[in-house]
């Protein structure tokens, strides 16, 4: 829920500032939606932002700091940096400091006239950032080491509170969803929705495995299945042949959770697999959608045990 209210806070940013965008330099467009009064980021600040950015195409969102549940940390650069300009990524953040927050379009066709590097293919003029920024970090007098130190303790902050938040997330999920899952000593819970016939695997055996990803708020990460892939709007790779994962049980690298939770299913079974983040990515982000200390569910069916 509360990552449903971040977007519609974004999208409703969005649509009440589509009608006031200024023009800034090298074509940037821009509509400062709140002021918090504050001073202004400058060279060799950071900034700790909330952002989503979306193409123009088909107003697809690219990527989103709401999905990892972390800010973005922005260095401010100097106007000396290379292939810099007016009107830039950099150019957008020094309009901004602890409170504001902005809608920025920026103008692929100046991106690509001043740097010599051709147009991104996923969008056709513009791409749009809407930030918000939690905090300031100066740099004004301090040594890069006492600057690095605050960055570091707050980010610190950040991850303990997402690892204070883990059980909340699983049991928020499995009460929406009405579950009542069985649950082994390591943490790891299941529901099967599909008894299957066969045989149970072992470690060394082979497993082939059809699965949908997905975060306890909803977002899908990655599916076996091409139409479920299509319907969370994944990022589609051209190359990539939708077909269940075949797998050596013990002896290929896959999370924890699954090499436990495979063995508890026979062949043809469906489940649902709730999985504790110290059995899947621990404290470390995995791509750009899954973030620390993050309990993963997954939608498996066992095709196949060799």
């Amino acid at each position: 829920m509360k990552k449903s209210i971040l977007f519609l806070s974004a999208a409703a940013m969005l649509a009440v500032s589509c009608q006031n965008f200024k023009k800034g330099d090298g074509g940037l467009e821009y509509n400062i939606v709140k002021d918090a009064g504050s001073d202004k980021a400058i060279a060799g600040d950071f900034l700790s932002v909330d952002m989503t950015i979306k193409s123009d195409r088909n107003d697809s969102l690219l990527n989103s700091t709401y999905d990892l549940g972390l800010p973005q940390i922005v260095q401010i650069a100097g106007d000396s940096i290379p292939g810099g300009y007016k009107g830039d990524y950099n150019s957008m953040f020094r309009f901004l400091g602890e409170g504001d927050s902005a809608v920025f379009k920026l103008n692929l066709d100046t991106m690509a006239a001043r740097t010599g590097q051709p147009k991104p293919e996923f969008a056709d003029k513009f791409v749009t950032f809407t930030v918000k920024v939690r905090k300031h970090f100066k740099k004004g007098q301090l040594t890069d080491s006492a600057l690095y130190g605050q960055l570091d303790t707050y980010f610190k902050g950040e991850l303990e509170g997402l690892q204070k938040a883990e059980a909340g997330k699983i049991t928020k999920y499995v009460a929406d969803n009405k579950l009542e899952p069985k649950k082994t000593a390591s943490g790891l819970q299941y529901v099967v929705t599909e008894e299957g016939k066969g045989n149970k695997p072992a470690l060394g055996d082979t497993v082939v495995v059809n699965y949908t990803g997905k975060l306890t708020n909803g977002t899908v990460f990655d599916s076996s299945i091409k139409a479920e892939a299509e319907k969370a709007k994944l990022a589609m790779d051209p190359m990539r042949t939708f077909e269940p994962l075949r797998f050596s049980l013990g002896n290929q690298p896959v999370i924890q959770g699954w090499t436990e939770g495979l063995q508890l299913l026979t062949k043809g079974t469906k489940a649902t697999f709730i999985i504790p983040s110290a059995l899947a990515y621990g404290d470390r982000p995995a791509g750009q959608k899954i973030p620390p200390y993050a309990p993963l569910v997954f939608e498996v069916e066992l095709v196949d045990v060799i």
